[in-house]
């Protein structure tokens, strides 16, 4: 059992690109955890697309041994943590595990939106906070200025940051020694006492089935041992114990304060919830671990394959992508237009995208994504009350007293030259703003915004305002009134269920005009006029007409009377009117797809 005077349990927080993954990956190659040959960037970052982007999607851990100036061999457990907001629970759970953090600032950049959101967070868990400032060997770093903004920011105090740079190993002793002398250690505890363990991750590994990162808070977890997860209530029995260097390697037993992981033959990684409380079956502890909360999607919608035979690989793969992710979730949605599908929930939109991303990558798959919406909250006229995951199943609106939608509060931090911009943009999405600030050469303005305006588009459109320089995060601020109506888009007046959108009243009759003018361009002419309109409930607010294919039926009149030609011509109206009535519209995938691709607005 390792003395608990000489285990350090840290989390690295930082805005994403701040080099939080390469800091992780030279601590590894100092204290020996790999050899030379084994080491490679972004160790802790195993899927591709973790690689490719640069960006952390699972929290990863490892254990570390450094033997310090001081002649001591310590323990260091290190977790590398995500900075993406989608996945700030997972963020949080990891700072529960942990006594302290290192913030990572980058010398060039400075303090920008995330690290305020993970530092507030980490000063919410009581953590003590030691600032690096990274990246100082860049000709842009500017320690002195990004240690002032920290102060001015954050309120930490700098006077003894510690400087390094993680790609060119500068200053690494630095970082490991300030570890060792200004974190805390575990809190003491009982070895012997009932287990209390935190579930702090979760993953499907082939060979191994559900594999659980834990760190333990009292008692110990050996082999053979009988546990119970407290918030799902199901028992297993302890198949294997062991802890990352980073290679799995098995231990007999993890104490008090240590990091470690088990396998228990778990079938699935729903059934080891993030921030559930493992204890011993036979004599469990007495109250769980508080904090724990399932995890909540936000952001809806349905992804269909492109080719209907798709369907069955589709399921398999939704099935596989949830034993590993198990905020993920998904139901079978059939549409009129799109065939067979799910309606899938996420965490938020970079969560979206690289789901996505997995099936297509994975497993091989064409599809087809709707637009992003929001769940709304119904309240009817009886009391009840309804979650709203698909416009098109809403019910009559004579029975509905009002509807909530989410609302978020978003931190934008953006240098000065493009406030105005940023402004207009978040007044145009019904934002209200909060604060204004200052923060050295940058600006900090905070907004209320209703989430179904964040969904489509609100970051791209950021990204370029700011032409790439604006940082956003944000948080969920719970549900508000607010004056939605159900936009209809009818093609020759038949209503399309893929294409309806709740908007908000005043933004309906430019989002419907924007409907109708891009189905013109996209749906095919055919032998008949066809209309295409935007409609709130009975009341048209949108409409465009798709001109018919005319065939030249006086072609062969050569010469002689016009009442020939009259008659032809008449004959081909009747034709026409009388094909509209019978005719049907084929609306092409193609169109379907491009009308709900993101608004280009």
């Amino acid at each position: 059992m390792t003395d608990q005077s000489k285990i350090r349990n840290f989390s690295i927080v930082a805005h994403i690109d701040h080099g939080k993954s390469t800091l992780a990956d030279r601590l590894i190659a100092v204290t020996g955890g790999l050899t030379n040959r084994e080491m490679r960037e972004q160790v802790l970052d195993n899927m591709d697309i973790e690689k490719e982007r640069g960006i952390t999607i699972k929290a990863q851990t490892v254990r570390l041994e450094y033997n310090a100036k001081d002649g001591e061999t310590y323990i260091l457990n290190l977790m590398d943590t995500p900075g993406h907001v989608d996945f700030a629970y997972e963020v949080s759970r990891s700072l529960s595990a942990c006594e302290g953090s290192i913030l990572v600032v980058d010398a060039s950049q400075g303090v920008e939106a995330q690290t305020l959101a993970n530092v507030y967070q980490a000063i919410d868990h009581d953590h003590e906070i030691v600032p690096v400032l990274n990246k100082i060997d860049l000709p842009a770093a500017d320690t002195e200025r990004v240690k002032a903004q920290i102060e001015d920011v954050i309120g930490l105090d700098t006077s003894d940051a510690v400087e390094c740079s993680a790609k060119s190993g500068i200053g690494i002793e630095d970082v490991l020694e300030a570890i060792v002398r200004r974190l805390p250690p575990p809190a003491e505890a009982d070895a012997n006492a009932p287990l209390k363990g935190m579930l702090v991750d979760a993953w499907y590994d082939t060979y191994m089935g559900v594999v659980v990162l834990f760190r333990v808070m009292e008692g110990t977890i050996k082999k053979g041992m009988r546990i119970r997860t407290m918030n799902t209530g199901a028992s297993y029995t302890v198949d294997k114990v062991g802890v990352f260097k980073p290679k799995p390697t098995d231990v007999a037993s993890v104490g008090p304060g240590e990091v470690g992981f088990f396998t228990a033959s778990i079938k699935e990684v729903a059934d080891a919830a993030v921030g559930d409380t493992v204890t011993e079956d036979k004599r469990p502890t007495e109250k769980a671990l508080p904090g724990f909360k399932p995890a909540q999607p936000v952001v809806f919608c349905g992804i269909f394959p492109v080719d209907a035979a798709d369907f069955d690989d589709l399921r398999d793969a939704m099935g596989r992508l949830r034993l590993n992710d198990a905020s993920f979730s998904y139901e079978m949605e059939t549409s009129a237009a799109l065939g067979f599908g799910f309606r899938c929930g996420f965490l938020g939109l970079l969560h979206l995208e690289i789901i996505q991303e997995r099936l297509e990558r994975e497993f091989d798959l064409d599809l087809i994504t709707t637009a992003p919406s929001v769940v709304y909250t119904l309240s009817m006229r009886d009391g009840e009350q309804i979650q709203l995951h698909n416009p098109a199943d809403m019910p009559d609106v004579m029975n509905i007293e009002h509807i909530e939608e989410p609302w978020i509060k978003a931190t934008i931090m953006t240098p000065d030259d493009y406030l105005g911009g940023i402004l207009k943009l978040c007044q145009d999405r019904r934002g209200i703003q909060t604060a204004l600030t200052y923060v050295g050469q940058r600006a900090m303005v905070e907004y209320e915004l209703p989430l179904n305006e964040v969904v489509f588009d609100f970051y791209d459109r950021l990204k370029s305002v700011s032409k790439g320089y604006a940082s956003f995060d944000y948080q969920g601020i719970g549900l508000r009134e607010g004056d939605l109506v159900k936009m209809s888009i009818l093609v020759n007046d038949d209503p399309v269920d893929a294409l309806s959108m709740l908007v908000h009243r005043n933004n309906a009759e430019s989002r419907g005009r924007q409907m109708v003018e891009r189905l013109k361009d996209l749906i095919p002419r055919h032998m008949f006029k066809i209309p295409v309109q935007a409609a709130i409930g009975g009341r048209i607010i949108a409409r465009e007409t798709i001109a018919a294919m005319r065939k030249d039926v006086t072609a062969k009149c050569y010469g002689g009377d016009a009442s020939r030609k009259r008659k032809l011509l008449d004959k081909q109206k009747k034709g026409k009117k009388r094909m509209r009535q019978f005719g049907k519209v084929e609306i092409p995938q193609e169109a379907f797809i491009a009308a709900l691709k993101m608004d280009d607005s």
